[in-house]
């Protein structure tokens, strides 16, 4: 029960735990990095015109100060912070790895999952042992109906073998947790791999049906039947991509919400017993869900019936290995996974440390026991404080800047004012922690310990259905480098990994902060107000408050910025997709509105003059511009920048910054830029 569903939780990057290493540090040396400032002016190329290139101004020497190295696909400022932290979690964990009869309850599993994950010898050992079980459920399979019962089992330890399914608030009323199911049972990102019929999509699809070969190999078929039965594996999955729903589309919540009745979904997908799926789900009393996509369920149907029980059960194989945490897999099917999907499909030539992958797992597996001992050494109040006051800064320009809006009305004023007050803002760690007293952690089990931990965390969700919403409860670990908004909860999060330097620099300006933070925050609060965010009322109801007038002008000015970003190629000839990048781009354009705003207010409070230059060189307002140009600092390889374009809502750094600054005229006259030059056009886009 991976997050298959259809979630509102936007982030401001990429999720990246990229390895980065200071230029100081270029030897293999196993070295902690250092967090660069706010402002680092090593990065700046002086050469470049900010007025032409702005990235390349703030940015320029990034690749210089930080080269790529071999393990990483993209290396970027968000990479720095997140390898920092792992430094720091990698610590923590083989602090509490050391047995002893002192360690608390949570301190005994963070630190005997990140063992057992180490344990490279007992896995290699192990082989296929841990997994046998599993396999042998899948070969006792005699009957296409004994499928419901091994799917639900599967969903349970993150399988998600032809479809999708877990829990989620309810769109049309956001107290209630129900059921959803959803398209599922792809190895490729999304659907339209299946189908493009340029070279490189046609090469990748050849090295992925080799992969599936190579995995089924490694399962103990012979060379002849696992080729054959990989390319029978492409078609099966090709059959459900062509069921799918795009990436785009299902943007759009109206496009995902079918709330129904289980006897409609039954009748959809016969084939498979939704009751007896239900109760080996552990959810026994479902009677109503929500549908994401029912001509997938439809198609699926003539899918099932059609193809053979063998080739589902070697599919079922597939799906399994694929499914389970590579680091919890024998080497060789460790090494076959980072071979496709790491250095074939991401353009990675080595693999990350092994370390830095554990560290990884057991924050996925028990984030909020290792968040807690994080945030406890590494999270100072006053981190937490300062970013308070600049989220309240924030919202207040967000206030402002509705009451200036000339396109909306004063009915929908008074209602976007509404949600906007209705925010909550989440900083730093939730307020209560999570109780992992029964998930049972075993040294020397990782294959155990993944599966374990997976069932525990889909048991603990979908225990939420029929029940009311916890809005109190976090959606990311505290030591997570990123930042998100959920509309149907309508709130902002702010883990504590991402308020640390550049992106929160204690020793830094106000006008570096508000650049860094202060434009997060707006990114996060602007989600509220974009194409998706808007069609939910305060509450988190998918409701439509907007007069029609008024959405019809937020869908022209929204148009202009598809306009805009679809004409940005990001790689060879592949450009920018305007409609499936909208979201973020319309907050990227309005975050670095309100922080401006708000920087603003706060420099008159402060009795800052923004135009006067310091010992820097720069005045704070320029401060400002340069801080936020730094903060989508990196270099990404052309295979994983083709594949962000083709399946990421978040358009290339480049794109985060130009494509921002050449809508703000504010910075083209920090900067003295004259109009008609590229990053002071004539004609521009703004929604917020």
């Amino acid at each position: 029960m991976k997050q298959t569903k259809w979630t509102f939780a936007l982030a401001i990057s990429i999720v990246s735990t990229l390895l980065c290493a200071d230029a100081q540090n270029k030897s293999s040396a196993d070295t902690k990095p250092t967090l660069p400032p706010g402002l680092d002016r090593r990065l700046i190329d002086t050469s470049a015109d900010p007025c032409v290139n702005f990235y390349q101004y703030a940015c320029g020497n990034f690749p210089k100060v930080f080269p790529m190295p071999p393990d990483q696909s993209r290396y970027a400022a968000d990479t720095v912070v997140t390898e920092y932290t792992e430094y720091t979690l990698r610590s923590l964990l083989e602090k509490a790895a050391t047995a002893n009869p002192s360690r608390t309850p949570n301190e005994q599993k963070i630190g005997d999952y990140y063992a057992s994950c180490m344990d490279t010898s007992t896995i290699d050992d192990l082989g296929l042992k841990p997994l046998q079980p599993e396999l042998d459920r899948i070969t006792a399979l005699t009957d296409k109906k004994q499928l419901s019962d091994l799917l639900a089992h599967f969903q349970l330890i993150n399988v998600n073998a032809f479809i999708g399914f877990g829990e989620q608030q309810d769109f049309k009323d956001a107290r209630k947790q129900i059921a959803y199911v959803d398209q599922g049972g792809l190895g490729l990102p999304e659907r339209d791999y299946y189908f493009r019929t340029g070279a490189n999509d046609e090469k990748l699809r050849q090295e992925y049906i080799q992969h599936i070969t190579n995995t089924l190999k490694l399962l103990g078929e012979p060379q002849d039947k696992a080729a054959s039965n990989g390319k029978k594996i492409m078609n099966l999955e090709a059959a459900l991509a062509k069921v799918s729903m795009d990436v785009t589309s299902q943007r759009d919540p109206k496009n995902v919400y079918h709330f129904m009745a289980v006897s409609q979904l039954a009748g959809f997908t016969p084939e498979i017993d939704w009751t007896t799926f239900f109760e080996s789900a552990g959810v026994p009393h479902t009677m109503e869900l929500n549908v994401a996509n029912p001509d997938f369920y439809k198609g699926l149907k003539p899918i099932l019936a059609s193809t053979d029980l063998e080739t589902i059960k070697t599919y079922l194989r597939w799906q399994l290995v694929k499914g389970t945490p590579s680091v919890a897999l024998p080497k060789t099917f460790d090494e076959e996974q980072f071979d496709f999907y790491g250095r074939k499909l991401r353009g990675q030539p080595e693999q990350r440390a092994r370390w830095k992958r554990c560290v990884q797992a057991t924050d996925s597996a028990l984030g909020e026991a290792l968040g807690e001992v994080y945030v406890k050494e590494n999270f100072p109040a006053s981190s937490k404080a300062a970013t308070v006051q600049i989220v309240h800064d924030i919202e207040a320009a967000m206030d402002k800047d509705i009451d200036a809006l000339t396109w909306m009305s004063p009915e929908t004023k008074v209602k976007a004012k509404e949600k906007l007050h209705m925010v909550a803002d989440k900083i730093g760690y939730p307020d209560h922690w999570r109780d992992y007293s029964r998930l049972k952690i075993v040294r020397g089990d990782a294959y155990g310990n993944a599966i374990r931990a997976g069932d525990f965390e889909s048991r603990r969700q979908l225990a939420k259905i029929g029940k009311p919403v916890d809005r109190a409860e976090w959606i990311t670990t505290p030591a997570t480098v990123n930042a998100f908004y959920n509309p149907s909860m309508n709130d902002i999060n702010f883990p504590a990994g991402i308020l640390q330097p550049p992106f929160f620099d204690p020793n830094s300006t106000d006008a570096v902060n508000y650049g860094q933070t202060g434009t997060t925050v707006g990114h996060e609060l602007s989600h509220g107000f974009d194409d998706q965010g808007r069609q939910f009322d305060g509450n988190g109801n998918l409701v439509d408050w907007w007069t029609p007038e008024d959405a019809k002008q937020f869908d022209q000015k929204a148009d202009c910025e598809v306009k805009e970003y679809g004409g940005f190629t990001a790689v060879d000839d592949v450009k920018i997709n305007g409609k499936l990048t909208l979201g973020e781009n319309t907050a990227d354009n309005g975050g670095l509105r309100l922080a401006y705003m708000a920087f603003l207010e706060d420099a008159k409070r402060k009795n800052i003059e923004p135009a006067a230059k310091d010992a820097s060189g720069y005045n704070p307002l320029q401060q400002f511009f340069i801080a936020y140009g730094q903060s989508w600092c990196g270099s990404t390889r052309p295979e994983l920048l083709r594949l962000q374009v083709q399946t990421n809502s978040h358009s290339p750094e480049i794109f985060r910054v130009n494509g921002v600054v050449q809508n703000m005229r504010e910075f083209g006259e920090a900067f003295g830029c004259k109009p008609g030059q590229p990053m002071m056009p004539v004609n521009s886009c703004r929604v917020w």
